[in-house]
């Protein structure tokens, strides 16, 4: 089968990995894998990030979130049968969406929305299951709960931010707040369901003022946790609760005493990873997601359409991704 996989380099002088097409044997499903027939994924900046401390001589086939067709089924398989179609975000210790076809355990796979081309449902898995885990399983926050409580979203215009400001809007009665530095940006984000939104290259106290919020419940940071913390803390109430994706070198969690402020960590690939008891959470919220796709609740994040999946398009939108600049979620289509 064809496969596009990162391996050393080989530009003169330079160590970062480049993505080529490559040849690999067709997998064999067992146990709980199921066999999919890859049809559209999208890149997230969890590839860049393995890509650019690659330095291995193996290849490494990337890819996260896919679209497919179930092929075949291993003997521990009962959610799935071969025909049906389904969304993923995969398993970061295993090869990548980037192929033709692909095995994934069916525990964290579901069935796509029905009312989403494969392109458009490609756009939210990855996102969705972060957005979902840190919102309800981090922040604690209640479905149709949380009245009189505010959330604030930094880089609500990015793929997390995108669902997750849509989350919470539409599934719970908090105030929701987005940053975002642009003007396409901060359309985005209206759009995407946010009561206000604020300027995060701006002071966060001052912007927030602005809009006459004095204090935040919940936080949730999405990037540059490092820049923002201190201005975070102050504005989180007494007791509030913060969140982050992001990978700072080093955070000091002694300011978050006096308030007795929280500190959660979301990484969506924990359950996988370690083959939690709860694994099979991933397919149910998924599952959840897609109706809330199919009853026009919430709605893609698909952001740009790269074309087919092949190495220079895969190039190009990892390029873009680290340009830290992309709207919603760059997708790709087809071999």
């Amino acid at each position: 089968m064809k496969a596009f996989a990162i391996t050393r380099a080989a530009a003169e002088g330079s160590n970062i990995p480049f993505i080529h097409a490559i040849e690999l044997p067709m997998p064999q499903a067992q146990g709980h894998d199921i066999l999919v027939e890859i049809k559209a994924i999208s890149v997230n900046p969890v590839d860049t990030k393995v890509r650019s401390g690659f330095a291995s001589e193996t290849p490494r086939v990337l890819g996260w979130d896919a679209v497919g067709v179930v092929k075949a089924i291993g003997d521990a398989v009962t959610l799935f049968t071969p025909g049906d179609e389904v969304w993923y975000a995969g398993a970061l210790g295993r090869p990548g969406s980037n192929s033709e076809f692909q095995l994934v355990d069916e525990r964290i796979v579901a069935l796509k929305p029905k009312t989403l081309d494969n392109a458009s449902a490609a756009a939210l898995p990855l996102t969705a299951i972060t957005a979902w885990e840190l919102l309800f399983d981090r922040l604690g926050v209640q479905r149709d709960g949380n009245a009189g409580d505010t959330l604030l979203i930094v880089g609500a215009a990015g793929g997390v931010g995108s669902i997750l400001t849509q989350l919470a809007s539409k599934l719970t009665r908090m105030t929701v707040i987005g940053t975002a530095s642009r003007p396409q940006s901060q359309k985005w984000v209206r759009d995407a369901g946010a009561h206000h939104v604020i300027d995060h290259n701006q002071p966060l106290s001052e912007e927030l003022a602005r809009i006459g919020i004095k204090e935040v419940t919940h936080v949730a940071s999405l990037n540059n946790t490092e820049g923002h913390y201190l201005q975070l803390i102050a504005a989180l109430a007494p007791q509030g609760k913060l969140a982050l994706i992001d990978d700072p070198q080093s955070l000091d969690v002694v300011p978050l005493k006096l308030k007795s402020i929280s500190l959660h960590w979301e990484f969506m690939f924990t359950r996988s990873m370690f083959e939690t008891r709860d694994i099979v959470a991933q397919h149910q919220l998924l599952t959840e997601v897609a109706t809330l796709i199919d009853n026009q609740t919430i709605k893609t994040t698909l952001g740009e359409h790269y074309g087919t999946i092949n190495a220079e398009n895969l190039q190009k939108a990892h390029a873009q991704l680290e340009t830290g600049r992309a709207v919603g979620k760059i997708v790709l289509e087809g071999f």
